[in-house]
């Protein structure tokens, strides 16, 4: 199930990183000759797309190997360490597109043409769709990075619709508006400033082990409390390594019974565990005595 899951994720990065280059490459050349800055802002953010769905791929290739000697939890790790490079590359081109825009709106230049706003739309259309197919990927393979990845689509979508209203406003309202494409190619850098965040934010908790994992820590103690012998769960911590989770559980069990039993009641929960929750690589369980005494 977990393979299935790796070789899918791999399969929507690397149509992602296809989509990614023909946008980038249509954008670029529409904005070339369309005289349209916003456009080529666009193409510009295109292509660290391109850049960074590569280094979706590599990593996620890369995290997906087997746990080894020198890394017995996996080599999971990678692809929020990956995410940071996705996050710097987005930052830089944020200020790139702003430099730029700046430069532009200081100088005079002429009115992009009507039918970038055709392509515009397209690309608005194109990568919407884009953002919720690989977000719904990224939800079913449990992937960090094929998250940053539909991010990307979605900011991209949503610069597309800036440099839209912009060269809308610049073509129908005429002279002295030529600067409104480049408005919104400076919008649309803080957007992917704001945008970088937002994929940066979850990346860290997962470098961190942050607890943010609330729903499968229910899933966990619900089915822990339905295994027979388990009395309680003292704790429960939850690693998200890549794609899988590794648990660590205290639980406790009746204090008179043999050693061996308490073993079999653990491995019993193991069992249950990774068979409900597949994407659960591993448990480790620490068994202690449960006591019904209660303190005065």
């Amino acid at each position: 199930m977990i393979k299935k899951q790796q070789k899918e994720a791999l399969r929507t990065a690397k149509i992602s990183l296809i989509g990614n280059l023909i946008m980038a490459i249509s954008k670029g050349i529409a904005g070339f000759f369309g005289n349209s800055y916003a456009l080529i802002a666009d193409a510009i953010e295109s292509m660290t797309d391109v850049f960074a769905s590569i280094l979706v791929v590599f990593g996620l290739k890369y995290s997906t190997k087997p746990p080894d000697k020198n890394h017995p939890y996996g080599h999971g790790k990678a692809e929020p360490l990956l995410t940071f490079v996705v996050v710097a590359i987005l930052i830089i081109s944020a200020l790139v597109i702003a430099r730029e825009s700046i430069e532009n709106i200081a100088t005079p230049h002429k009115t992009p043409k009507p039918y970038t706003l055709i392509v515009l739309a397209a690309v608005v259309i194109f990568k919407e769709l884009f953002y919720r197919w690989v977000n719904k990927k990224s939800q079913e393979n449990k992937s960090t990075a094929l998250k940053a990845d539909a991010w990307h689509h979605r900011s991209d979508a949503i610069t597309s619709l800036l440099a839209f209203i912009g060269i809308s406003i610049s073509i129908f309202l005429g002279p002295g508006y030529e600067s409104a494409d480049d408005w919104a190619a400076l919008f649309a850098a803080g957007f992917i400033l704001y945008n970088a965040y937002l994929i940066f934010r979850p990346a860290l908790a997962e470098i961190m082990d942050e607890h943010i994992h609330d729903d499968l820590y229910n899933q966990i103690m619900k089915i822990s409390e339905e295994t027979r012998g388990v009395e309680l769960i003292e704790k429960c911590m939850i690693r998200k390594v890549g794609m899988v989770y590794h648990i660590d559980l205290h639980l406790e069990v009746k204090e008179n019974i043999t050693v061996k039993e308490g073993h079999d009641i653990a491995h019993h929960l193991k069992a249950n565990l990774m068979n409900s929750i597949p994407e659960i690589a591993e448990v480790m369980t620490h068994v202690e005595p449960h006591s019904h005494e209660v303190a005065d």
